[in-house]
This record gives C-alpha cells, structure tokens and sequence, in this order.
C-alpha cells in the first residue's frame, strides 16, 4: 500500500496534467534559489505551472491522464512545466531562461504533447513558433490587405476627378 502522501501528490499531478497541452521537462539541479524564483516567475509570465516532482509519480500521473511519457527523459532531478493554454509561449521562457549564460545549470531534456514525445530540438522549434496573438495580428492583416487595396483603388478615381477639376480651377484663375 503506497504512503498517503505519495497518493496525494500524484493526484495533484494528475490535476496539473490534466488537459495540459503540453509538459516540458527540465534538470534544475544547481540553481540558486534567485534563479529557480526567476525561472518560475517567466514561467507563470507566460502562462505555465512549474513543479517539481519525484519521476516515479510524475509517470503515473502521467499514465493516468493519457499522456507520453519517455523513461529516459525522467531520470534525475527534474522540473516539470505545465503549458495549460499557449505552449509556444512556455517553451519560449524555458528556453530563454536556459539560453543565459549563468543559468547553465538549468537544462532542458524534452517535453510531451499530447501523445507525442519532444526532443530539446522539438522544444526549441516550438519555442520559435510566434505566439497566438501574432498569428491573430496576421490573420486579420491578411483578411483586411485586399479589402484595403480595393478601397485604395476604388477611391483613386474620385481623387483623379478631383484633383483634375482642381487643375483647371487653377487655370481658369490664372486666365481671368
């Protein structure tokens, strides 16, 4: 019969787990308790959930909820990041944080989407992938681009009667 306390925490991890789209995993070992706050604080910045949790419990949470896991990738110490919403947004703050030279310590093994597994390399390529309110800003400039071209052109034929009419106003002023 496992100890309670274990029971309790792979149920709080089941409920972190839970509809995440994506868990990203990390060794922290070696960080000064200034980084580790740093660290969580860009984390939550970027709307994620830092834990730390024994690997055994994780993977039964992990089991549990329907997730991949990867054993190898579960040895050591290590932080699990939780991306409940904007995942490209988490891994980029892991991997800015990791990117900084005094945060050497700090290595980032992998993560999981869904039933899929991430290498480092499939963590730094969704870190590069622009965040959802940029895709927005691009999708709405796309939209509104032909619409705005059809009312330049659709206005230039007024401004040319305009402006020709102006010109002969001019004209007409100058001869009298």
């Amino acid at each position: 019969m496992p100890a309670q306390y274990k029971v309790d925490q792979v149920a709080e991890l089941k409920e972190l787990f839970n509809g995440a789209e994506a868990v990203f995993v990390a060794e922290y070992r070696g960080l000064t308790v200034a980084q580790a706050s740093a660290l969580r604080k860009a984390i939550r910045a970027a709307g994620g959930q830092a834990k730390v949790a024994r690997n055994r419990l994780a993977e039964i949470a992990l089991d549990e909820v329907g997730l991949a896991k990867d054993v190898k990738m579960m040895k050591g110490p290590n932080l699990y990041v939780v991306a409940a919403a904007n995942s490209p947004a988490v891994a980029k703050a892991i991997k800015d944080f990791s990117e900084v030279k005094e945060n050497a310590a700090f290595v980032i093994k992998g993560g999981v989407m869904g039933k899929n597994l991430l290498e480092l390399d499939n963590v730094k390529a969704l870190a590069s992938m622009p965040s959802r309110e940029e895709l927005v800003a691009k999708a709405v400039g796309s939209i509104a681009s032909p619409l705005r071209g059809l009312v330049t052109v659709l206005s230039g034929l007024p401004r040319g009667l305009v402006t020709a009419l102006s010109a002969i106003a001019d004209k007409k002023k100058e001869a009298a």
